[in-house]
């Protein structure tokens, strides 16, 4: 289950950091809400999946699934470059991640 809910607060990690562009400095109040419920849900996740998995290892994953998924919501819907550097980059942050989950870690 640990593993379960780091992955669907790294998730929501995309959700808030994707919606946050559509904010307007928060003046924008639907927006506004999408960005700080998906926060609090990925925050709230994220803990729970600390109390068995190692921070360093926990934190890794949610961060790295967060900037792979947002690269990827950039570059499908935001107009953000799709270059073979970018993909070659992304690709090697998800070895990485994929790496953390079978090191031993619970």
């Amino acid at each position: 289950m640990d593993w379960i809910n780091l992955i669907i607060a790294g998730l929501l990690e995309v959700v808030w950091a994707s919606s946050l562009r559509y904010t307007d400095g928060f003046t924008k109040p639907i927006p506004s809400l999408i960005t700080i419920a998906s926060l609090a849900a990925s925050f709230i996740l994220l803990a729970q999946a600390l109390k068995t998995l190692p921070v360093g290892t926990g934190y890794a994953v949610w961060t790295g699934i967060g900037v792979v998924g947002t690269a990827i919501v950039g570059s499908i819907f935001l107009g953000e470059p799709r270059d073979l550097q970018r993909f070659i980059c992304i690709s090697l942050i998800v070895c990485g991640i994929v790496g953390l989950r079978f090191t031993g870690s619970k």
